[in-house]
């Protein structure tokens, strides 16, 4: 019995580390050189399930809509009258199919994470928030330049305060205008994606070790589940305020550049 019990909880990978992340290839010849891994796919399939779910909705629209059509107006809606507009203002209604699709986008991405058989989000990898997080930052310096032309550099740089001041506050406005912004919302996503999968793991593979290593403590175990479970419901919850979160954020900087005024 001895001896079947530690075969058993070494076979259970805890404590969860960062390797967890570096998944294999999926394909047969595969292995961590390859890129075709779990992560890959679920982006994969997170584009053709948006892409389709979309056409879908739209491809013969209703005065009285269906149900895919509802949702998907209702998702739209949302995102251009509680984001777009509210932020940006009415110039925010062009902005709201980019703003739509980058909340649907990080959302289902995120999804993954508490999906069954997946069970990781590709935003846990900090490559993906990085690629978002640019692709506003080139968004809202393209719009600035556009707005204000050469002056946008003074317009993001120089604050209405007494010229004394300035040689603080520029390098100050350089480096939270240009650098922490995109940094901060790749890192903000990209933490709470990591460390939510890593909670999961923790509980999961918690309560298999324990079970394996002594069968005492299978009331601690399914404890570790039932709180896995708990924090399932809680992870949703992040999971959909990092999408606002980031979308509103991105609209806010898109506002920033397109004001009229420092």
């Amino acid at each position: 019995m001895t001896g079947r019990t530690i075969v058993l909880a070494s076979e259970v990978p805890f404590p969860p580390s960062v390797e967890d992340f570096y998944l294999p290839s999926i394909v047969p010849w595969g292995g961590h050189d390859y890129w075709f891994t779990k992560i890959t796919l679920l982006l994969w399939i997170t584009v053709a399930m948006l892409i389709i779910f979309f056409l879908v909705a739209y491809r013969k629209p209703k005065l009285v809509p269906t149900k895919r059509q509802w949702l998907a107006e209702s998702i739209y809606g949302f995102v251009r009258n509680n984001i777009a507009v509210d932020m940006i203002g009415k110039e925010g209604v062009r902005f709201a199919p980019y703003l739509t699709t980058l909340f649907c986008f990080i959302f289902v991405m995120n999804l993954w994470g508490i999906v069954p058989m997946a069970q990781i989000s590709p935003n846990s990898h900090i490559a993906f928030p990085i690629i978002l997080a640019l692709i506003s930052w080139v968004m809202f310096i393209y719009l600035g330049f556009k707005k204000h032309g050469i002056g946008y550099i003074k317009f993001a740089l120089v604050p209405p305060a007494p010229w004394f001041i300035l040689p603080i506050l520029v390098p100050i406005e350089f480096f939270s205008n240009f650098i922490v912004r995109p940094f901060s919302l790749a890192i903000r996503l990209f933490a709470n994606m990591f460390a939510g999968h890593m909670l999961l793991l923790v509980f999961t593979l918690g309560g298999f070790a324990m079970i394996n290593a002594n069968a005492l403590l299978t009331p601690i175990s399914i404890l570790s589940w039932l709180m896995t479970i708990a924090l399932t419901f809680l992870d949703f919850a992040v999971i959909a305020l990092q999408a606002y979160v980031f979308t509103v954020l991105t609209a806010s900087y898109i506002q920033g550049s397109l004001a009229e005024s420092h």
